[in-house]
């Protein structure tokens, strides 16, 4: 960690440098640059994503003000807009892809051990949000008549909850798609929304040894054939086993299912929820669907705090790029959330980095303790205020 640096500089040496430009050979990505490094682009980016610059004026000017403090960045001087967004409109995404797998892993060693669940097994977020696009400016990515959107699959681990897999494609392309061709581990544990029920996914992860929890549709043709019992004083009302009928499911699911009835207080309605565990209590189950509201957080700190709802580009590669770039600042942040000994709000620490991206400060002193005077300040105003007080000496006179 660099001493004497800002906490801007600080946070991005927690890149490897090394596994950087590896990958910025294997993509090829600085062929025909001119100066202009996949660094100094990288690094322009994360700028904009930490510092919530609105465009690429903001972007330059932003670090035009702290010529000075570029040294430690790796950045020999700010960009110009045009060089910039040359660089985003042409320059491989997929680089910065590989940047957030590298990024990944070491946050997954400071990931913390699940501790909500008595069971090993490792538990998986699924869904999809759609980020919304004008289409007269994004004509590549048209969603509907009047609309532009691209669509951004994730996949969470509960550990730490970390974006382990991310996925861009069109707007119009269901999630279902991209399921079939997940590779999960053998035991783990899939929780995910209607939007992912597919009879012949569900036997084939049955067949794989993947569990999944997931609601059940209305429509859905069943058969019970083994009631099962309910604690008393729960919020369970039913849990049975269940076999879907070959009308609805066309034999494409044999294997025994289990239907479950949970009663929210709090929305007053019926959730019924359908999975292939067919061990676990209900209760555990019903917890594993309720962990799902996770993601959605994730999708709505993602948007909320970070630069993915306008873009400082049209094209397709400059949309995918600081949509990556905006994944990686989540996951340099989470790394740092899970580091500090105190317990920080998302929130907070974004918007505290944010102010302090320039900040002199020890980051790992800082995030522990932001509110504290650093050593050595108090002496320095003491000594301006000393400096203040002195009266200069009046003009000498001539008799």
């Amino acid at each position: 960690m660099l001493r004497g640096a800002s906490l801007f500089s600080q946070v991005l040496s927690l890149i490897n440098r090394h596994q950087f430009s590896a990958a910025a050979k294997t993509f090829r990505a600085e062929k025909g640059a001119k100066g202009f490094s996949c660094w100094d682009q990288f690094v322009a980016m994360l700028f904009c994503q930490l510092a919530q610059a609105k465009s690429l004026r903001e972007i330059v000017q932003g670090l035009l003000c702290c010529e000075g403090k570029l040294q430690h960045l790796g950045v020999r001087a700010a960009p110009k807009r045009s060089t910039l967004s040359y660089a985003n409109a042409h320059r491989p995404w997929k680089l910065f892809e590989a940047v957030f797998y590298q990024v990944l892993e070491q946050c997954r060693q400071a990931a913390p051990p699940r501790t909500k669940f008595r069971f090993q097994n490792k538990l998986l977020l699924l869904d999809a949000t759609v980020i919304e696009l004008c289409v007269t400016m994004f004509d590549w990515a048209r969603f509907r008549r009047t609309k532009g959107a691209i669509k951004l699959h994730l996949l969470l681990d509960h550990d730490g909850y970390l974006p382990v897999f991310a996925h861009l494609s069109e707007g119009r392309q269901h999630e279902m798609k991209l399921a079939r061709g997940l590779c999960l581990p053998r035991g783990s544990v899939v929780a995910m929304d209607r939007a992912y029920v597919d009879y012949r996914l569900f036997q084939n992860w049955t067949e794989r040894g993947i569990y999944f929890v997931t609601r059940l549709k209305r429509q859905a043709n069943y058969w019970a054939f083994q009631q099962r019992r309910v604690p008393d004083k729960s919020l369970i009302r039913n849990d049975e086993l269940i076999e879907l009928t070959p009308l609805a499911a066309g034999r494409v699911c044999p294997a025994t299912l289990r239907r479950i009835e949970v009663w929210v207080p709090d929305k007053q309605e019926t959730l019924v929820l359908v999975t292939n565990q067919l061990q676990w209590s209900a209760a555990t189950i019903a917890a594993i669907y309720k962990e799902r509201w996770q993601i959605e957080l994730f999708f709505k700190a993602l948007k909320q705090y970070l630069k993915i709802k306008s873009f400082v580009g049209t094209s397709a590669n400059a949309v995918h790029i600081q949509i990556w770039t905006a994944l990686i600042a989540m996951l340099l942040v989470k790394y740092l959330q899970l580091r500090a000994k105190i317990a920080w709000a998302l929130s907070n620490l974004v918007t505290l980095l944010r102010w302090n991206l320039f900040t002199y400060r020890d980051l790992w002193r800082w995030i522990d303790a932001p509110f504290d005077t650093p050593a050595g300040s108090e002496v320095a105003v003491q000594t301006w205020l000393m400096l203040d007080s002195i009266q200069p000496a009046p003009p000498a006179t001539s008799t």
